[in-house]
């Protein structure tokens, strides 16, 4: 009779567990949205208070341009500190990091060690065996999508961004001001380069902290025992 503790897990209990990373993050992402949802209705609404301006329900301040370029201003920089981290990375180096490849295989690399065209195996993606446009955008199709995300997200920043700051203006009784005139004015570049350097500094920190420090177990940092030097070696 088979050992039940060996039975590898089916339906659910499997899904979860091959799917653990995304599902938690993705609830991760969930959860803090809502409660970033909660959080600037009440400061939304204690700012219409001090105004002597009538509050906004819940699922009315979901609608306001308020809540969205809060929600934009984050996503547009992440995206682009995906894009410029998978585009980056194939040309920069970090001696010692588990973030970067090995000091001798800077570049797109050969055919060979990327699998592709006649290197394709039986269980590679079908797009990487074939030829022509179809291989060279598969082969640039992460970056390409994070870097197609970051600009649309960073251009409804934009959108939502000049609506904020008109509707704020003119609660003020102040003029508003037209879509291109926003993006130069300090407003639309405050809220963009306050995330974009926090980005920077988290994959800088990341890429040079990995060099010398460890996490047991995880992908993202060395093996505990590797030297300082070991470059492009994941634990």
């Amino acid at each position: 009779m088979k050992d039940a503790r060996h039975t590898p897990p089916g339906g659910l209990r499997r899904f979860v567990r091959d799917n653990g990373l995304s599902l938690a993050f993705g609830l991760g992402f969930l959860l803090s949205l809502a409660g970033q949802a909660v959080a600037g209705h009440a400061e939304f609404n204690n700012r219409l208070v001090a105004e002597e301006l009538q509050p906004v329900g819940f699922g009315g301040y979901l609608l306001t341009s308020d809540f969205a370029v809060d929600v934009t201003e984050n996503w547009q920089s992440e995206y682009l500190q995906f894009f410029l981290y998978v585009f980056g990375t194939v040309w920069l180096l970090q001696r010692g990091s588990p973030e970067s490849k090995e000091l001798d295989k800077a570049g797109p690399e050969t055919d060979r060690q990327q699998r592709v065209g006649a290197y394709a195996r039986a269980d590679s993606p079908r797009w990487a065996a074939v030829g022509g446009l179809r291989q060279t955008w598969f082969s640039r199709s992460l970056g390409t999508v994070m870097g197609v995300v970051f600009l649309l997200s960073w251009l409804a920043q934009s959108v939502t961004g000049v609506a904020a700051y008109n509707e704020e203006h003119l609660r003020e009784l102040q003029a508003p001001i037209g879509w291109t005139a926003y993006l130069t004015a300090a407003d639309f570049w405050d809220r963009t380069l306050q995330n974009w350097q926090s980005e920077l500094l988290a994959v800088g920190s990341m890429a040079i902290l990995s060099v010398y420090l460890r996490q047991r177990g995880s992908p993202e940092s060395k093996p505990v025992g590797a030297a300082h030097t070991s470059t492009g070696v994941e634990g």
